[in-house]
């Protein structure tokens, strides 16, 4: 067994470490205030090559392994929370879009998106369908030469910024899962329109809801088999489950190590804060969990590395990192007193930030259902 990077992957995290520290963190917050999408900030991503991580060579991508994704996940999220969105989601993309798009949509789209210059969204959620995918009402009907879809998809990240969607919609009504499809729709197309949300939280990503209204896309924009799409869409999702782990765990121990050095500095009845059990038993115990659970995660893309089974790792990773590191925040603007509940510091917009990821790619309960599943059997799966 070996718990170690490699020297190329510790040079990586040094390297993407300090992009964070000098690059990201400093408008951390202007982005959040002022509800602006960093585009610039994604070309420079893209230039060193962030957004293209998951993406081969012959598309511009610089075809990392999993494990190599995951330090950047983790790092890009010290500095910037939403940042690391290019990471995890451009990722996924990747694995949904390079085995199974046409030549012609991975030339037009893949290489932009894998230099950070177009942004593509995945447009799943319905107001009436998250993560029951199996009963989503939008539909696609063939029509000719191509398809005519219809409906709305809710929720979506970077629903008001993106160049384009890969939509998820039934092609055959009463098959359940076996009946979805995916397409690649680009913005302008006629009848898409957007509506973009207030949120509390990853303000930048302009989280919203996108409406399709009798829009028409060729057949060779439908991304692979008709009626498979669900099944490509799960592989991509054990992926990007312990990206978004690992994302929020970066903004935890960031926030951790802040504190920690906060609490060295201030001096209460004559000693350092550091000094007192209350203070330094709450750090070391979201300390401790946020390391195990980083080393779950890296094995999970240890696993996913060398094609060996790991979904149900994947949702362990999901339910609990995010939960996990929402808490060890929320303790850090404790620990920081009155001055932690202002918008001085970034913990309070971590925290809302990490948040958002509890409810994406599927809440904690959607997770332990997929657990049970795989751990259990399917005939034991809860209902």
């Amino acid at each position: 067994m070996d718990f170690a990077f490699s020297e190329e992957q510790a040079q990586w995290r040094e390297v993407l470490r300090d992009f964070a520290r000098r690059e990201l963190a400093p408008k951390y917050a202007h982005w959040d205030k002022t509800g602006a999408f960093p585009r610039d900030l994604w070309k420079a991503m893209g230039r060193l090559g962030l957004t293209g991580l998951r993406v081969s060579p012959r598309y511009g991508g610089s075809g990392a392994d999993c494990l190599t994704t995951g330090i950047a996940a983790e790092e890009i999220a010290r500095g910037d929370f939403n940042a690391a969105y290019a990471v995890m989601l451009n990722s996924l993309l990747a694995e949904v879009l390079e085995p199974h798009a046409s030549e012609a949509v991975k030339r037009e789209w893949l290489a932009p998106m894998a230099a950070g210059e177009r942004l593509i969204a995945i447009a799943i959620t319905e107001p009436g369908a998250g993560s029951d995918v199996a009963h989503m009402a939008a539909r696609a009907e063939r029509v000719g030469t191509g398809y005519i879809l219809t409906g709305e998809k809710s929720g979506i990240s970077l629903a008001s910024v993106a160049d384009a969607f890969v939509v998820f919609a039934k092609t055959q009504p009463d098959a359940g899962a076996r009946g979805v499809s995916a397409f690649l729709v680009p913005r302008e197309a006629p009848g898409v329109s957007v509506h973009r949300y207030d949120d509390m939280g990853n303000v930048a990503i302009g989280r919203g809801s996108v409406f399709l209204e009798r829009v028409e896309v060729p057949v060779d924009h439908r991304i692979g088999e008709e009626n498979r799409a669900f099944y490509q869409l799960m592989r991509g999702f054990d992926l990007s489950r312990v990206l978004i782990c690992l994302q929020c765990l970066g903004a935890a121990m960031q926030s951790l190590d802040e504190t920690a050095a906060h609490v060295r500095r201030r001096r209460a009845f004559g000693r350092s804060l550091a000094q007192f059990q209350g203070v330094a038993f709450p750090l070391v115990e979201y300390h401790t969990q946020i390391e195990m659970i980083r080393w779950f995660s890296y094995r999970a893309l240890w696993l996913r590395d060398r094609g060996l089974p790991h979904t149900k790792e994947a949702s362990m990773c999901k339910w609990l990192g995010p939960q996990v590191a929402a808490q060890a925040i929320h303790e850090c603007i404790l620990l920081h007193g009155h001055y932690g509940y202002t918008k001085d510091l970034p913990l309070e917009q971590r925290l809302r930030d990490v948040i958002g990821l509890e409810i994406g790619d599927g809440t904690a309960q959607t997770q332990k259902i997929v657990i049970a599943r795989e751990w259990l059997g399917k005939n034991y799966k809860p209902c």
